[in-house]
C-alpha cells in the first residue's frame, strides 16, 4: 500500500512559540523549517509512501520543501491547523480519490523511514487510525487506509478526541522517531538524544538547551 503523505506548515514566522526559552525570535523560523526539512526528507525516503502534499502560505517553506519534492498546496482555507489538513487531503483525494492519506506532524526532525513505514504498514489494517505523541497527550499521525474522510482533531489533547471519534489507536514499540514532536525544549532535547537529521542538526548546534 502506497500512501500520500498530508503535512501541514504554518507561517514559519509564528511556528514553535513555545521554544522560546531555546531558541530565539530570530533561531525559531530557521529551527522551524529544519525540523519540516528533515520531516519530509524522511517521509520522501520511505518506502510506503508514494508522495508527500506540504499544505503551507510561507514562501520560504514552499520554496524549500518543493525543492525536496513535497508537493505544496496552498492553505486557502487559513484557518488552523485541522482546517488545513482537511483542504489538504481533499486536493488529494480530488487527484486520486482513493489513495490512502494521512496526516502527519511537521516537527518530527528525528523521522526515520523504516519505522514511519512501520506505522503506515499497521494503519492500514484499520479504516482510519492514529498514532499517539511521545507524551501520550497529543498525535502525529492519522492515516485512513480507504475512502473515508480524514477528520482530523488535532491540538491540545487530540489522542483522546481521535479515539473518541472511532480512530484506532496504534500501540506500536519502537516507532519513538514517528511519536517524537517538537513543541518544547525537552521535547527538542529528547529528538536529538534519538538523532535528528542534517537540516535540524545544523540550526540546532550550539543552542543551549534547557534542562528539565
Amino acid at each position: 500500500m502506497q500512501w500520500t503523505l498530508v503535512i501541514p506548515l504554518k507561517p514559519l514566522t509564528r511556528a514553535k512559540s513555545r521554544l522560546a526559552d531555546t531558541a530565539a525570535d530570530g533561531v525559531r523560523p530557521g529551527l522551524a523549517l529544519a525540523f519540516a526539512q528533515d520531516t519530509v526528507a524522511a517521509a520522501l525516503a520511505c518506502a510506503a509512501v508514494a508522495d508527500v502534499a506540504v499544505v503551507t502560505d510561507d514562501r520560504l517553506a514552499a520554496r524549500e520543501l518543493g525543492a525536496l519534492g513535497a508537493r505544496i498546496v496552498p492553505d486557502t482555507p487559513a484557518d488552523g491547523l485541522n482546517a488545513a489538513l482537511a483542504h489538504g487531503a481533499g486536493v488529494v483525494r480530488r487527484l486520486r480519490p482513493r489513495v490512502p492519506v494521512a496526516a502527519l506532524n511537521a516537527d518530527l526532525p528525528a523521522l526515520r523511514p523504516g519505522e514511519l513505514e512501520r506505522v503506515l504498514v499497521a494503519a492500514g489494517e484499520f479504516p482510519r487510525a492514529f498514532l499517539a505523541d511521545a507524551v501520550g497527550v497529543g498525535t502525529t499521525m492519522l492515516a485512513v487506509a480507504g475512502e473515508g474522510e480524514l477528520r482530523p482533531a488535532f491540538g491540545v489533547g487530540s489522542r483522546s478526541r481521535h479515539r473518541a471519534s472511532g480512530a484506532a489507536e496504534l500501540g506500536l514499540a519502537g516507532v519513538d522517531s514517528v511519536r517524537q514532536d517538537v513543541d518544547t525544549g525537552e521535547d527538542l532535547r529528547a529528538a536529538l538524544a534519538l538523532g535528528v537529521g542534517s537540516y535540524t542538526a545544523a540550526v540546532s548546534a550550539g543552542l543551549l538547551i534547557p534542562e528539565p
